[in-house]
């Protein structure tokens, strides 16, 4: 199915990321947990910037924890 817009994500990974990261992401929201997890969070425009953000998480050697799609703009 065709995408208008993007998709809302939210990638937990286990360690803390401060919100300098955030640039690094795209711009994405990075929510400290309590639990010692970062929720890393919001539109993703395509599952090519998808990837390229799970990329970056494997090249920091953060362990990743789920990746939920919560909001999909399809037509």
């Amino acid at each position: 199915m065709p995408t208008t817009g993007a998709d809302h994500y939210e990638i937990r990974v286990r360690g803390l990321l401060d919100s300098h990261w955030s640039a690094w992401f795209e711009g994405l929201a990075l929510t400290p947990l309590g639990n010692g997890e970062t929720l890393i969070a919001g539109p993703i425009q395509d599952q090519a910037a998808l990837h390229g953000i799970l990329a970056k998480i494997r090249d920091l050697g953060l362990h990743l924890v789920s990746v939920v799609c919560v909001d999909s703009r399809t037509d």
